[in-house]
């Protein structure tokens, strides 16, 4: 067993030449938050920012079982009285933003959590309420992503999803082999897994289907991934995400050795190849979609200019100054806790916690949003908004990435990784933290 770090990590996550040292999914980490001295109010958080093209995302911090891998914000099976009152504290979070953001348009939405699809149809009927409240719009006239679990895609909660204009349903499967999936903690049966996922389609055939897998858990073989994809593919999905298994502190599973490394490295080259070979094209490390697909028609959404508003204890929100959320906690005690606070607030007009960026922070953040997608950072836009080269304002970073053969010739005036670059995307975007960042995720006490 490998022992994890003070920050969380394990030393084979620490090692230069790890795949897997941190999945960026955002930057600054929620860990490098701290709470914020002077507690601004929101009207003056978002008093100078462009509200033309916001996205919109609500958070529900609650699920049917809690999986052995997961490390969000989220409470397993909780009161009844405990729901009524999250949605009734949503609500006064919702008046004080729409307050706090009078005129914002938005350009797409999310559910997420957690699992959005733990509420009963009533329930997603009155956050669905919520959320246009907020956009002051019908949800239905945007692009809405909503996350869901074999358990929980039911069809009345479907029929919600589809009666209100989802256009995306993402699920977590993790495997298809039952035994594949009780190693990672998750305790599900193949049979629900195919119940939801026809489901899915029977009762919401509008909205485009991603389904998630994992791989490098244990006892998993070439074979048993390789049937897992296949297994996914019958369904056609629009969009599959491929994850490595990552273990952190707090959760149900053990840390493993350097070997771990070469097995998951190793699944993930067979999964990219076998999807490639099916017909979809690779967007980023983890997401594959079908090639075929016309790009989305929505109204237009930048993630690394625009900004975005999050509802509900485990959101986060981003302008260009300012990145700010509730507290955040992976251990049981820990997030009831944070939750009953979040129940029992009554007002939401002040922002507690949050991380500032400064023209150097907004570069790296920049930076990464684009550089680990496939098709890399587009030059004119980073000069547009910077005023330079990006390999002049990180030419360290760039010299290594030269070095280890991870970055691709420019090309129509765009930087991207190679083949092997994206492939260590996850060892590529540590490598952008800045001092203060990693400072903060190294100092935090992991809860």
């Amino acid at each position: 067993m490998t022992l994890p770090l003070a920050d969380g990590r394990t030393a084979a996550e620490t090692d230069p030449d790890s795949p897997y040292r941190h999945y960026v999914y955002a930057y600054p980490h929620k860990t490098a938050y701290e709470r914020l001295p002077e507690q601004p109010a929101l009207a003056e958080v978002w008093a100078a920012e462009p509200t033309g093209a916001l996205a919109l995302y609500l958070h529900i911090p609650f699920c049917e079982m809690r999986c052995g891998f997961c490390n969000l914000f989220t409470r397993a099976l909780p009161p009844a009285e405990t729901v009524t009152r999250y949605l009734d504290a949503l609500a006064r979070e919702a008046e004080a933003v729409r307050a706090a953001l009078p005129g914002a348009a938005f350009a797409r939405a999310a559910l997420g959590g957690g699992t959005p699809t733990y509420l009963s149809a009533a329930e997603l009927h009155r956050v669905y309420d919520l959320a246009e409240q907020v956009s002051g719009t019908e949800l239905s006239a945007l692009p809405v992503s909503v996350e869901t679990s074999p358990a929980t895609a039911t069809p009345d909660r479907l029929e919600v999803l589809a009666a209100r204009g989802a256009t995306r349903i993402s699920i977590g499967v993790q495997s298809f082999t039952d035994a594949e999936a009780h190693a990672a903690g998750r305790p599900q049966h193949r049979a629900e897994v195919d119940r939801a996922l026809a489901a899915i389609r029977a009762h919401a055939p509008a909205a485009g289907l991603n389904i998630d897998l994992i791989y490098g858990m244990a006892g998993q073989t070439a074979a048993g991934w390789r049937y897992s994809l296949d297994t996914a593919l019958e369904w056609n999905p629009e969009e599959l995400y491929l994850y490595p298994l990552y273990v952190r502190p707090k959760t149900g599973l053990a840390h493993r050795g350097a070997e771990w490394d070469d097995q998951r490295l190793r699944r993930y080259h067979e999964g990219r190849e076998h999807l490639l070979a099916a017909g979809y094209r690779q967007v980023s490390m983890r997401m594959f979609r079908r090639a075929e697909l016309p790009p989305d028609e929505g109204p237009a959404y930048c993630c690394q200019t625009d900004g975005m508003v999050g509802l509900g204890c485990g959101a986060r929100s981003y302008t260009a100054g300012l990145h700010y959320s509730h507290d955040y906690a992976v251990s049981v005690r820990e997030v009831r806790t944070i939750l009953d606070d979040y129940l029992a607030r009554p007002s939401f007009e002040r922002v507690e916690r949050g991380f500032r960026l400064d023209t150097g922070e907004r570069r790296r953040r920049h930076l990464l949003q684009s550089l680990l997608q496939a098709e890399g950072v587009a030059l004119a836009a980073y000069r547009g908004r910077f005023g330079g080269d990006p390999r002049e304002h990180f030419a360290t970073e760039f010299a290594e990435l030269r070095a280890r053969g991870w970055l691709a010739a420019e090309r129509a005036g765009r930087l991207a990784l190679t083949e092997t670059g994206l492939a260590y995307s996850d060892t590529v975007g540590p490598m952008f933290f800045s001092p203060l960042v990693r400072q903060r995720m190294e100092g935090h006490t992991v809860r």
